[in-house]
Order: structure tokens, then C-alpha cells, then sequence
């Protein structure tokens, strides 16, 4: 028997052990945590890496800078309400359950003490950092914003509802559900609103939405 006598070529380097997904994962999780408790202006890039356990090298190559960190963060609260908004879901469902569903999943999302806390976040360094505030707007409001309006307007296509203006028609949805409750939680004046107080008041708005903008076959002419 002949004998291979190639030396087999091995990778330089330590094999991953991790891949990078889940590497990054572990990222934005511990740059929620340092936001959360030093603000935007003092948390660390450095402190992040070492909440994640990953070297500074490792995280630099992953997320670049402080903002792409924060929009990471972003990113992955708005991920799981998008998750929510699963069309073919929404559409195998009646129309007042499915914009019901939506307004659960919306509230839940906005007016979670987390989510809320980002807000402050953003308004107090929003001036000498507008690179969050831009990053929460394009990446939360506008994102959350888009799929609410797409869903009113497939809505409309499908002669289920009238709506003149949706983008005007969305944002009155969207300030009927949590306006009120956040701007109070955001003062101080009360705690964020557990899963039953969101859920009575998705369905109160779902109803007085619908009211409204229902579509109505007009009456037939004597």
C-alpha cells in the first residue's frame, strides 16, 4: 500500500468557535445593557466588547462604531414586532382581529419600559449626537411606521376599508394606541402598561378606528 506522503495543509489561526451571527448577537445584547446604564455619550465600545466576551479586534470587525452599535439595538426590538406582522398571518384572520393583533404587538413594543427608556435615551443626546436620532428614526418610526401603512393600504385594495390619506390614517392610528399611556410613563406619572391594559385598549382603538373607516356600500338609488 502506497503511503500519501502530502503534508496536509492546515488553516492558520485558531478555528471560529463561534460564528459570526452569533457573535454579533452577543454584541448588540451587551451594548443594550452599557446604553441602558451609562446613556449614549459614556458607554464604551471597549465596555461592550468585554460584556460580550469577545475581543475588541472581534467587535470592531463585526459592528464599526457606536452607532451602528446603537442602531444594532434598534434593529433587534423592531425585528421582533416585524416578526408580528406576518402577512399571510393577518390575512387568513378577519379584518378587526388582524388590525387588533397589530395594535397588541404595536403597543407592546412601544410602550415597554425598554423601549421607552430608549426614547428618553435619544431626546436627551439627540443634540450633540443627531446620528441617533436619525438612526431612530429611519430604523424605528419610520420602519414600524411603513409596515403599519402597508397593512391599511392592502386593506384598502382589498375594499375592506376607505381611507383617503393612509400615511395621515397611520400615524392617528399609531398615536390612538400609545400616545397618551407613553407620553404619561415618560413623565413619570404613572408605570408602563401590562399585557392587559394593552391589550383592552387594542381593541377599543381597533373598534373606533373601524367605525371610521369601514368601508360602506353606498345606498342604492330609488
Amino acid at each position: 500500500m502506497l503511503e500519501n506522503r502530502k503534508a496536509v495543509r492546515r488553516p492558520r489561526g485558531r478555528p471560529q468557535i463561534r460564528p459570526d451571527e452569533e457573535t454579533q448577537r452577543l454584541v448588540i445584547e451587551a451594548a443594550r445593557h452599557e446604553f441602558q446604564t451609562n446613556g449614549y455619550a459614556r458607554a464604551s465600545m471597549a465596555s461592550v466588547a468585554q460584556r460580550a466576551g469577545v475581543s475588541t479586534k472581534t467587535m470592531y470587525r463585526l459592528i464599526p462604531t457606536k452607532a451602528d452599535l446603537f442602531c444594532g439595538v434598534v434593529s433587534d426590538r423592531i425585528g421582533r414586532f416585524m416578526l408580528e406582522l406576518d402577512s399571510e398571518a393577518l390575512e387568513a384572520i378577519a379584518l378587526e382581529d388582524a388590525l387588533e393583533r397589530m395594535l397588541v404587538a404595536y403597543g407592546s413594543l412601544t410602550l415597554d419600559g425598554e423601549t421607552i427608556a430608549m426614547i428618553q435615551l435619544v431626546l436627551s443626546e439627540c443634540d450633540r449626537f443627531p446620528e441617533i436620532a436619525a438612526a431612530f428614526h429611519e430604523t424605528a418610526i419610520g420602519r414600524v411606521g411603513d409596515a403599519m401603512e402597508d397593512w391599511l393600504r392592502r386593506q384598502c385594495d382589498r375594499g375592506l376599508l376607505d381611507i383617503e390619506d393612509v400615511r395621515t390614517a397611520t400615524g392617528i392610528l399609531r398615536g390612538m394606541m400609545v400616545l397618551e399611556p407613553q407620553r404619561a410613563v415618560m413623565l413619570g406619572q404613572r408605570v408602563p402598561p401590562d399585557q392587559a391594559e394593552i391589550s383592552s385598549r387594542a381593541k377599543y382603538c381597533t373598534r373606533v378606528f373601524l367605525d371610521g373607516c369601514r368601508h360602506r356600500k353606498s345606498p342604492r338609488k330609488a
